[in-house]
């Protein structure tokens, strides 16, 4: 009997610290070490490179950078061991510390930098704005904007349709920070590249090209096809009900990412919707606390704005 009692107690003890807090490494106490920039450089460009060596244990880094009055500008989290930032001519601060799912280290003790314009643009970068890198649009009117660089004379922007490798749009000596794209330039569903860089005409130097991609989809997801429960199922009062239903990849050149939306109704009409739920997956959990007929259906959604035909209702009668 002692020994059983030993072993319920084990047992409770364990169940009292989570999977996480067992697996993950204590790094409480530890402190990441800054490589760069380090205390008093000078960094002659529009963006700084944030280096620190990594900390065992950490999963993740979390990078802070402040003004000369504290203002914090950034608070990001990254999960590698260096990271770019665009900074304004100032002087800043910056700390990191070091991140797992269970623990938080202490923060690097902070360390003072100033930013520093320069007309020489070798070590400048072009900062984009939009659209973003996970952009997807059915719309054949897109806008590229960028960040202005002080010492840009001018800027050369080039987009292409990487899908079938033509250049859509090519023009140099562009004296402002937005571009606008139509008809005439994306022509058809596909992943462009748009890209970027600054030219000063006084020191003869440019920066490297700023690169992102967009996504033109203009298919129509396919119709869902709901699966279970099956149509006319008897369910429980109370008891969690397993949707789901399947989908065939529609027919287009490139496929954005797909979400759903799942309606119950109280009717076969659905003209009384009880409940609308996003969902990323074909599958949702439910639970009725109520008895009666209920109606479901479901319809994808694709990340260009395409939505698709609803599934065919489906009867489900909770007791």
């Amino acid at each position: 009997m002692k020994i059983l009692n030993k072993l319920m107690l084990i047992t409770v003890v364990s169940l009292t610290f989570s999977c996480e807090d067992i697996l993950e490494e204590d790094i409480t106490n530890d402190i990441v070490k800054i490589q760069y920039p380090s205390e008093g450089v000078v960094v002659e460009s529009n963006v700084a490179i944030f280096q620190w060596e990594p900390l065992k244990g950490a999963d993740d880094y979390r990078l802070q950078v402040y003004t000369s009055n504290q203002f914090k500008v950034f608070d990001t989290l990254v999960n590698t061991n260096t990271t770019t930032l665009p900074l304004v001519q100032g002087t800043y601060q910056w700390r990191v510390r070091g991140e797992n799912a269970a623990y938080e280290s202490t923060y690097s003790f902070p360390v003072t930098f100033r930013v520093e314009e320069s007309d020489d643009l070798t070590n400048q970068q072009v900062v984009l704005l939009s659209p973003s890198s996970t952009f997807a649009t059915n719309q054949n009117t897109v806008t590229l904007s960028w960040e202005n660089l002080s010492a840009a004379d001018s800027y050369e922007v080039v987009v292409t349709n990487t899908t079938n490798g033509n250049i859509v749009f090519s023009q140099s000596n562009v004296t402002i920070t937005n571009i606008s794209l139509n008809s005439t330039n994306i022509t058809g569903d596909g992943q462009y590249t748009w890209k970027v860089k600054a030219i000063n005409s006084t020191t003869v130097t440019e920066t490297a090209f700023s690169t992102r991609s967009f996504l033109v989809d203009t298919v129509v997801p396919n119709q869902t096809q709901n699966s279970l429960p099956a149509n006319n199922a008897i369910q429980t009062i109370n008891q969690t009900v397993n949707f789901s239903w399947i989908i065939s990849t529609d027919s287009g050149i490139v496929q954005s990412a797909i979400s759903y939306e799942i309606q119950i109704a109280s009717d076969n009409n659905f003209t009384n919707v009880i409940q609308t739920s996003p969902t990323t997956g074909t599958s949702f959990q439910q639970s009725f606390a109520s008895i009666g007929d209920r109606y479901w259906r479901v319809r994808a959604k694709d990340a260009a704005g395409n939505i698709g035909a609803y599934s065919a209702g489906f009867k489900l009668t909770i007791n």
